[in-house]
């Protein structure tokens, strides 16, 4: 494996940590940031790995989910596992991981260390979907179903333990606020006859208009609203995070061939 000062933390913690070990240049692929991969002659990256870990994770979760809970609906269901499967959430499991978190173990290029990318939630994210992905690789289903329980459980029984008291209009505002979006507000037409009305919500956060949901009352309508929402902004959330790390992974690469080529045209010279 590739000794690198970058990745100051002995892998054998991150190991432990997981209750698996894993073929060392699978954990170094896991471990691997594009911006590192550019700085070092093209090396692979995790992306393929984060993108089969992502989907292993879903399906464990879910299927834990489903079982777990017999009685309640689809609707319910799918806030639990968005409140477990969501950036913020893997980024906090991954910053428990090892003496140091997971941030420790990384492999980054010059500019995302410089930057504080130990730390940025869609990086610690996105590498501990691509270490799920590599233990799924090594060991199948099965293991990584272990490690995923043993490192989520904690979590699926706090968000189960909330459940009860939250709804999608709590999550909803929980969100605004975290992203700065300010509170809320509800607009709810109804059709049709009294004994049958019908009626329609809509959400605005920010100015911006989200919903058009139905139900057979106004509080069944305005809580499909706010799941509407809650599941836009937090894919818009999620999106823009991750172009802005695409986007500082470009400027760090356009900066290390900026420096390469410098130090080529003074090797030149010279």
């Amino acid at each position: 494996m590739t000794n690198d000062k970058r990745r100051r933390a002995p892998v054998g913690h991150l190991e432990a940590a997981f209750g698996v070990s894993l073929d060392p240049e699978l954990l170094e692929r896991a471990l691997t940031h594009r911006s590192y991969a550019y700085e070092n002659g093209g090396l692979p990256t995790n992306e393929r790995l984060e993108f089969l870990g992502d989907s292993v994770l879903g399906v464990v979760i879910t299927t834990a989910l489903f079982h777990n809970h017999p009685d309640l609906p689809e609707g319910q269901l799918a806030k639990l596992r968005a409140s477990v499967v969501n950036m913020r959430a893997l980024a906090d499991v991954a910053r428990g991981l090892g003496p140091d978190g997971l941030g420790a173990y990384l492999l980054l290029g010059k500019g995302e260390e410089a930057t504080g990318g130990r730390d940025k939630a869609s990086i610690l994210a996105d590498t501990l979907e691509a270490l799920l992905g590599a233990i799924y690789l090594q060991y199948g289903l099965d293991t990584a179903a272990l490690v995923i329980h043993r490192l989520f459980d904690p979590l699926m029984a706090e968000s189960a333990g909330r459940g009860a008291a939250l709804d999608w209009k709590t999550s909803l505002q929980e969100l605004t606020a975290a992203l700065g979006l300010g509170v809320p507000e509800y607009r709810i037409e109804g059709t049709g006859p009294d004994h049958l009305k019908t009626f329609t919500a809509w959400v605005v956060v920010a100015g911006n208009r989200y919903g058009g949901a139905e139900g057979r009352s106004k509080k069944e309508a305005e809580q499909r609203a706010a799941e509407s929402a809650w599941r836009m902004l937090t894919e818009q959330a999620e999106a823009e995070a991750a172009a802005k790390a695409a986007a500082d992974g470009v400027a760090d690469d356009a900066g290390s061939a900026s420096a390469a080529d410098a130090a080529e045209a003074g090797a030149g010279r010279a």
